[in-house]
């Protein structure tokens, strides 16, 4: 790797899913307000709403994380389009 190309704050930071709790740690330049103790090591923590552990997507479940019932508001709008006319 080239020296002298990545950010000074480029570090390792915890990631953390707060809809199932999973903690993963990455390089990251991300400013972060809190910390975090793993294995004796602290690390500026991140929270996320949602990550590849909780996503429907890549777990294969219907489950939906929506903090702002914005799902919610669009299937109420937009139901009276999924059903046919006879």
């Amino acid at each position: 790797m080239k020296s002298g190309i990545h950010p000074k704050n480029y570090r390792p930071v915890a990631f953390r899913d707060m809809s199932n709790g999973e903690t993963f740690i990455s390089r990251s330049t991300v400013n972060a307000k809190e910390t975090i103790e793993i294995d004796g090591v602290e690390y500026p923590l991140v929270k996320l709403e949602i990550s590849s552990s909780s996503h429907p997507f890549y777990t294969g479940k219907s489950k939906l994380v929506d903090s702002a019932g914005r799902v919610d508001k669009y299937l109420n709008r937009y139901a009276k389009r999924n059903t046919k006319k006879k």
